[in-house]
């Protein structure tokens, strides 16, 4: 009889069959994210402390339906468009999708490069911003995709910096119980707007081609010898749930850490993620302070490798070209010229104008309206036999793919309103 194994190889084993829905998890907590669950915490308090239950199951649930459609099509979600639906309809996620992502790069890339100035006081914010850009482009482009892969999954341990900074803060345990699962809803324009902008940034159309498109690229190394089946299907879904829930517990702990600290402290105006560092430092120390800046920083070396190859593979296979992060340079040159042209062009906005501030609004805008539509498209795919064979949705998924259409149809005409 072999010896039992101990914790430490089962949790290694654990974390070897995580795939790409850790990846994907972390990379929706980037740092535009952080600065939106920043100001939520600051300006209202614990008061949306219960989005984060509310929004796991509705991402999570689209999530698995776009892994599922790359795992069982080989195609990544643009592909899949571009072969079963009107030409029109794709070249319109085209039209919304490339301003919008290129504005969240370059808000992620903004906050990186504040947040090291701060670090890091004697050297600009500009430098820093193109110091990042320049790293995440190499790296981008010379790790094939299985070391890509475990670097980002790697980076994602920065991610357990927001479970500490809370606790260095005294915290009312009672309080956060209430708020976690007693929903409060103020009706005023100013909750209303932070309740869309948290929904926009959970629930975010990248993530949609990223989580199809790298299901692809997971068969080709891994899975290409095997069919597709339930046992499959179902180490995909606890891969998604279980980055899903990393994603909702550090949007649980940074809107917890905000809404203490800041909120309490009389800070209720956050428009940055590093007035939200800055802000910490008198009131919670310079640990706390340290550890949320460090935390930017390393998020948005997760999210931009995801934003960038996002946009890649839309474009890619909206027009046919090589693509693939498992492909070197010079095997799909347009593939990685897309990626450092949108790196490129997020690190230019600031330069022409464009603040970070300004980048999330119209971001927020432009996935808000795109939101609904790809998940009705995607919920269409899902149920559709002629596309998915017999792997199509059951009705739990159906029912969490139709709540998160209504939720987020609804945060779209609200953001309209809101807006104009």
């Amino acid at each position: 009889m072999p010896p039992p194994k101990s914790f430490a190889s089962r949790l290694l084993r654990s974390w070897k069959k995580l795939g790409p829905g850790l990846v994907t998890g972390a990379s929706d907590d980037d740092p535009s994210g952080i600065a939106t669950y920043s100001q939520a915490g600051a300006a209202f308090g614990l008061a949306t402390l219960w989005t984060a239950i509310v929004a796991f199951p509705l991402m999570a649930s689209i999530q698995q339906m776009c892994a599922r459609i790359g795992l069982v099509t080989s195609q990544g979600l643009t592909g899949t468009l571009k072969k079963h639906y009107p030409r029109p309809v794709l070249y319109l996620m085209l039209l919304f999708s490339f301003p919008a992502i290129i504005m969240n790069i370059g808000a992620d890339i903004a906050g990186m490069g504040a947040v090291g100035n701060l670090l890091f006081p004697s050297i600009d914010a500009n430098y820093f911003s193109v110091l990042f850009t320049l790293i995440l482009l190499g790296l981008i482009i010379y790790l094939p995709y299985q070391k890509m892969a475990s670097v980002l999954k790697y980076m994602c341990i920065v991610m357990l910096v927001y479970f500490v900074v809370p606790f260095l803060y005294k915290q009312d345990l009672g309080e956060i119980i209430q708020a976690t699962f007693v929903p409060t809803i103020q009706f005023n324009k100013e909750f209303i707007a932070i309740l869309v902008g948290i929904l926009g940034t959970t629930i975010s159309p990248y993530l949609f081609f990223w989580q199809a498109s790298v299901e692809v690229e997971e068969m080709k190394t891994k899975r290409k010898h095997l069919l597709v089946n339930k046992k499959i299907i179902n180490e995909i879904n606890q891969d998604v749930d279980f980055g899903m829930t990393v994603s909702g517990f550090v949007m649980f702990f940074i809107i917890l850490t905000t809404g203490t600290v800041l909120f309490k402290g009389g800070i209720h105006q956050i428009d940055t993620v590093e007035q939200a560092a800055l802000a910490l430092k008198p009131l919670a120390g310079n640990l706390a302070y340290l550890l949320f800046a460090v935390g930017v920083i390393g998020t948005g070396f997760i999210a931009i490798p995801v934003l960038s190859g996002s946009i890649s593979y839309i474009i890619t296979e909206t027009f046919g070209w090589e693509q693939g992060l498992d492909k070197k340079f010079h095997e799909a040159k347009e593939f990685y010229m897309v990626i450092g042209i949108s790196l490129i062009l997020g690190l230019s906005l600031n330069y022409i104008g464009i603040t970070p501030i300004q980048s999330l609004i119209y971001t927020a805008i432009l996935y808000g309206l795109t939101a609904p539509v790809l998940i009705a498209i995607i919920l269409h795919i899902s149920n559709n036999k002629k596309i998915m064979g017999e792997n199509v949705n059951g009705p739990i998924t159906n029912l969490l793919g139709l709540l998160a259409l209504i939720v987020m149809t609804l945060a779209a005409v609200t953001l309209l309103y809101l807006q104009f």
